[in-house]
């Protein structure tokens, strides 16, 4: 996984933080498989919009959270070299209305596992 060079120390700290117990440690885990998959097909010329969401499947060997799914999409828009692009996918992907533009404008990132219902009266 190619972490942002200036950031490599403050990533190394996350990782040392979030493997100290198994939950956090799937997370992370998840987390750098799908970077590392998502790398694979951007380096063999797929653009990260067309493959996002299948490698973000195709990583989850242990069934995620929608939860631990949100804390991967922040990481990696915080750390990853392509984090902008994924952050900027993720908000228009998750998006039912127009939050997703909004967070692109503020450099936010959607919370995947909010649920919304709608009622009729």
């Amino acid at each position: 996984m190619r972490i942002k060079p200036e950031l490599q120390s403050q990533y190394d700290a996350y990782k040392a933080n979030n493997s100290k117990d198994g939950y956090s440690k799937a997370t992370l885990d998840y987390t750098e498989a799908w970077a590392e998959l998502m790398e694979r097909k951007i380096q063999a010329g797929e653009q990260l919009s067309n493959i996002a969401k299948e490698s973000s499947h195709e990583a989850d060997t242990d069934g995620i959270t929608g939860f631990m799914y949100g804390c991967a999409v922040k990481a990696l828009a915080y750390f990853w070299e392509h984090g902008e692009d994924l952050r900027r996918w993720h908000n228009k992907d998750c998006q039912i209305g127009t939050e997703g533009d909004k967070a692109n404008e503020t450099g936010g990132v959607l919370n995947p596992a909010v649920i919304n219902i709608v009622t009729k009266s």
